[in-house]
């Protein structure tokens, strides 16, 4: 390393050049391809791939299997993002000062986030079996008329899915809420309450604009998360029953390993990626317009 006189040290480019190397080969390289590869029919097993320009999008607008795929990973992101972003600031606002045992429950409401997303899939879907807990609860509370087939039920099986989800990533919305509740100067709230402002007109008029850049953060990464979600499907329902919980990723699995279309499969990945960029980008510029104005 070179020191300029009386400045830091400047790490020289060669150290930077196989962190490059690998960034290049192992994401930039696939993703091109793979952009290629939506243009063209091809198996994944012949050496040549047929160009067939725009015909796997046109397939994809018209097809009946690909719009309800886009329902459903609408339905499903909407609702997570207002879902996870409300019990978030809910707990993270119980959990900000005044409980004792805070540290102990923060640690056990962010836990979730860190752990497999197969094993809880997994031990959800043993709760939701009809001859498990969730049923034998029901039941034991005299609510047996309300026991079904959760995760076979296609009117109830997207539902579990969200309630997986919001479940396991409340506890990364309510992180980011307590670091931007932890930033608010403690003066200001007791100011309000001095002036005679109640509960929630302090939580509604000075706690939630100051939240609002953690609040876009939040929004914007619960958006991408349910947009993108992939692995809770594929182990609690598998895109089923009667593809009621097929969203676009498990489309791209299915179109490219099951089916073996994987021109077909690259043309879905495009679309996803289109479409998490346009609605993400969209949504952090109206709520960064909003945070100017408060």
């Amino acid at each position: 390393m070179r020191r300029t006189r009386g400045g830091p040290r400047r790490v020289p480019w060669v150290l930077v050049l196989p962190g490059l190397f690998f960034l290049v080969a192992l994401h930039l390289i696939p993703n091109i391809a793979g952009g290629y590869y939506a243009f063209t029919s091809w198996n994944g097993l012949t050496a040549h791939a047929q160009w067939v320009g725009l015909d796997n999008f046109r397939e994809i607008l018209h097809s009946g299997p690909a719009r309800n795929a886009l329902i459903h990973t609408l339905t499903l992101a909407g609702c997570f993002v207002v879902g996870v972003n409300a019990i978030g600031l809910l707990l993270a606002v119980g959990l900000n000062r005044t409980v004792k045992s805070r540290n102990v429950l923060r640690a056990i409401f962010f836990a979730p986030v860190v752990m497999s997303p197969l094993a809880l899939a997994y031990i959800w879907q043993y709760i939701f079996d009809y001859y498990g807990p969730l049923n034998r609860f029901l039941g034991a509370i005299g609510l047996k008329s309300w026991e079904r087939p959760w995760l076979g039920d296609p009117s109830w099986a997207l539902w579990c899915v969200l309630i997986l989800l919001v479940w396991q990533f409340t506890g990364l919305t309510m992180v980011i809420y307590l670091a931007g509740l932890q930033g608010i100067p403690t003066e200001i709230d007791e100011a309000a309450a001095v002036d005679g402002a109640s509960v929630w007109v302090r939580f509604r008029r000075v706690t939630l604009p100051l939240l609002a850049p953690a609040i876009t953060v939040n929004a914007t990464l619960t958006l991408i998360i349910g947009l993108r979600v992939f692995d809770q499907v594929i182990a609690l329902t598998n895109g089923g029953p009667y593809h009621a919980t097929e969203t676009l990723a498990t489309q791209i699995y299915v179109q490219t390993f099951s089916v073996g279309r994987f021109g077909y499969g690259a043309a879905f990945s495009l679309v996803l990626a289109a479409l998490i960029t346009v609605l993400a980008i969209s949504q952090t510029l109206i709520l960064r317009a909003r945070e100017t104005r408060i």
